[in-house]
């Protein structure tokens, strides 16, 4: 995670503590989605670090329809909100149309928010476009005093975006994720390791790499960690990486200057 500031740290601390009893009174009165997007504005200022007037976009136009919100930076659009009323329950279907609007923007990431929860989605540039979770926040479970919970909060403020803060989040969850975990334990070097463990405990015995796959997937690892989209997805990138390294690490041949051609034998006179 990268160092946040003591000026942005205590600006979240503050916009935890102060939005603490108005997302709680706002909840009680069960105010409605104009209300929820005011002041989840307020909320964009306040904690995440935005200009309300130059940043941040109510009513987004795309395609004849509208998105509730968008933050620009610098005429760039980082993300699009998607906001419900604070009571309602935020499910998968509500972000379905923020994440169309995304696509025919071209921008990575949606957020969905009714105050109280906020998720944060990925786009997955595929056929069909899909997404996926990276981040969830519940601002009535933070803790001021939580650096877990500041460091979370700065993944959305402007300053976090300015490092990319939130796209480091998602590629370190990516690597901790069981798929590529599952992806990684099944590639030869990880195999080697383990076989060479396993014949120093039991030096007698043969033990076979294909001996130790065979049982990491059929005894160790969860038949949902090495099946499906996201397992065969992990195991294509993992395989690549490791031939872009392996083509690292072979020395260039060195280029091979062009021979003159050979000079003709010499003549002998005839006799």
């Amino acid at each position: 995670m990268a160092t946040i500031s003591k000026k942005v740290a205590d600006r979240i601390v503050a916009g935890i503590k102060k939005y603490h009893s108005i997302l709680e009174s706002a909840k009680a009165r069960d105010v409605g989605e104009a209300d929820t997007v005011t002041i989840i504005k307020d909320m964009l200022f306040d904690i995440f670090g935005y200009d309300k007037y130059s940043e941040l976009t109510s009513e987004f136009a795309i395609r004849g329809t509208y998105c509730d919100l968008a933050i620009k930076i610098e005429d760039k659009l980082l993300t699009l909100i998607e906001v419900k009323a604070i009571g309602i329950e935020l499910k998968s279907q509500h972000i379905k149309q923020a994440v169309d609007y995304a696509a025919n923007k071209g921008v990575d990431w949606v957020v969905l928010s009714n105050g109280l929860f906020w998720y944060v989605y990925r786009l997955i540039y595929d056929k069909p476009i899909d997404f996926e979770l990276v981040l969830e926040i519940n601002f009535s479970n933070l803790n001021p005093r939580d650096i877990n919970d500041i460091e979370h909060l700065f993944l959305l403020c402007k300053e976090g975006w300015q490092r990319s803060a939130l796209g480091e989040y998602h590629t370190q969850r990516q690597a901790l994720s069981r798929f590529y975990i599952g992806a990684m334990l099944q590639t030869s070097p990880v195999l080697d390791v383990i076989r060479r463990e396993l014949r120093r405990i039991s030096p007698n015995v043969r033990i076979e790499v294909e001996q130790i796959r065979a049982v990491l997937v059929e005894e160790v690892i969860k038949r949902e960690v090495i099946e499906g989209e996201k397992a065969d997805d992990a195991c294509k990138k993992i395989t690549k990486a490791a031939k872009k390294a392996l083509r690292a690490t072979q020395p260039k041949e060195a280029p091979t200057e062009e021979q003159p051609p050979a000079p003709p034998p010499p003549q002998t006179p005839e006799s």
